[in-house]
């Protein structure tokens, strides 16, 4: 699979809104982030970006996902709440337990509830719908990151400053999987549907894969390029953003890296997400989300 035509580029309407994070909605659109703007928006397939402004300019929204409530779930990194926002638009928030937890990572749980992990007191927590909060410990000082659901069941996530993933069932019990390379710095996180994992380490400029065998890092091509996030696409294959290069790549399950450079260099691509069409949406914190076809 490769990149073969720009379908669209959407330029956001808000000057600086810094586009950081995006997700398929339940709707048939694509949800993004805008970390400087403090808004969410909206990016349709024929093209139109509806944006909505948060109760706060400076929350500072951070990663997304589409809840199993059919609504939107974001982190508010900023001022420490989790955001909740329907496909109409109308939108409310959490606030998240602790002193300056600095709530990130965020997904839908296999439980009927939203799970997400907290930087600064290390987390994996869960709150649901009415507002509930359950956490659940991680090593202090291990920064867990991002967060995803997998096939098994259970929760897994980045331990940025731990360098390992972590493995958190949905009764809080928790196992860690260290990483070969020191300095890894694992960030980006996603699940495949063959229950692989795949997860971007940006210390040390590779994807991970962690299947039943154990643990495959697969170096890219620029070392210093600060791989951030992933996604997976329909053929198995992961995606990433290169956000110091400007650049996306992708990473086949035998180990092929092909990197391919974004428009502008300088746009620093952060989020990356696949839509139902199987296009792929690319967020650049520069003021631009790109939407491109693969065949």
């Amino acid at each position: 699979m490769t990149l073969t035509r720009l379908i669209h580029t959407y330029a956001l309407p808000t000057p600086g809104a810094g586009p950081y994070a995006l997700t398929a909605g339940p709707d048939g659109n694509v949800w993004c982030t805008l970390v400087h703007a403090g808004r969410i928006a909206r990016l349709t397939p024929g093209g139109r970006i509806d944006e909505f402004p948060l109760d706060s300019p400076d929350c500072g929204p951070t990663l997304i996902t589409a809840g199993p409530d059919g609504a939107l779930w974001f982190t508010r990194n900023r001022d420490h709440r989790i955001g909740r926002i329907k496909p109409d638009g109308e939108a409310r928030s959490y606030a998240v337990p602790g002193s300056e937890p600095g709530p990130y990572g965020i997904t839908a749980g296999p439980d009927g509830a939203v799970w997400f992990t907290t930087v600064h007191t290390a987390t994996v927590t869960r709150v649901t719908p009415a507002g509930e909060f359950t956490e659940h410990a991680l090593p202090g000082g291990s920064f867990p990151s991002f967060v995803t659901t997998a096939p098994d069941g259970a929760l897994w996530c980045t331990l940025n400053q731990g360098n390992a993933l972590a493995r958190i069932t949905i009764t809080g019990e928790i196992s860690l999987h260290p990483l070969p390379t020191p300095g890894a710095a694992p960030v980006g996180l996603t699940a495949a549907p063959d229950g692989t994992l795949w997860f971007a380490q940006i210390g040390s400029g590779h994807i991970g894969r962690l299947t039943p065998g154990g643990i495959t890092e697969h170096p890219v091509p620029d070392p210093r390029c600060r791989p951030h996030a992933v996604a997976v696409a329909p053929d198995g294959s992961c995606w990433y953003t290169a956000w110091a290069t400007g650049r996306i790549g992708r990473v086949t399950p035998s180990g092929t890296v092909t990197e391919f450079a974004l428009p502008t260099p300088a746009c620093e691509p952060h989020g990356l997400a696949f839509a139902p069409d199987g296009t792929l949406y690319v967020a650049q914190e520069s003021g631009e989300v790109t939407r491109w076809s693969l065949t």
